[in-house]
């Protein structure tokens, strides 16, 4: 007997359930990845604002207390940076006489993720002033 090979049309459904499984699983993994990705850059651009804004804390104009905001040239991240004299790191039974001061400068910078939750990003420092500027 001679009989053609070939394919049941029970295997070839099969065959084609098992293949959609799989790209439907790649899809979900590949897509998590770029969203991942996007989250990353965001943070990335983020933190290198924030880095910036305290790198020209002081030298456009003096370090004053108070606070300062904005946002970026495509308005999708918000800034702020908060200056306020600080005491840290010092000794209150022993006070020493200094023309300098020492500021806490924090930066946080806001902004909204693709899955429509605001994230943030802060950074912090201290830096030395004169205490008269």
């Amino acid at each position: 007997m001679n009989r053609d090979r070939g394919f049941t049309l029970i295997e070839v459904v099969v065959a084609f359930v098992l293949l959609t499984l799989v790209l439907s699983t790649a899809f979900e993994v590949f897509s998590a990845g770029l969203a991942r990705a996007a989250e990353l850059d965001n943070r990335a651009t983020a933190l290198a604002i924030a880095q910036s804004q305290l790198a020209a804390a002081g030298l456009e104009q003096p370090l004053k207390e108070g606070e300062t905001r904005g946002e970026s040239a495509d308005r999708r991240f918000q800034w702020v940076v908060r200056i306020a004299k600080t005491d840290a790191g010092t000794d209150p039974s022993k006070p020493a006489p200094s023309i300098y001061a020492l500021y806490r400068i924090d930066v946080v910078v806001g902004w909204r993720s693709a899955d429509g939750r605001d994230r943030r990003q802060s950074l912090s420092t201290l830096a030395i002033w004169p205490a008269n500027a």
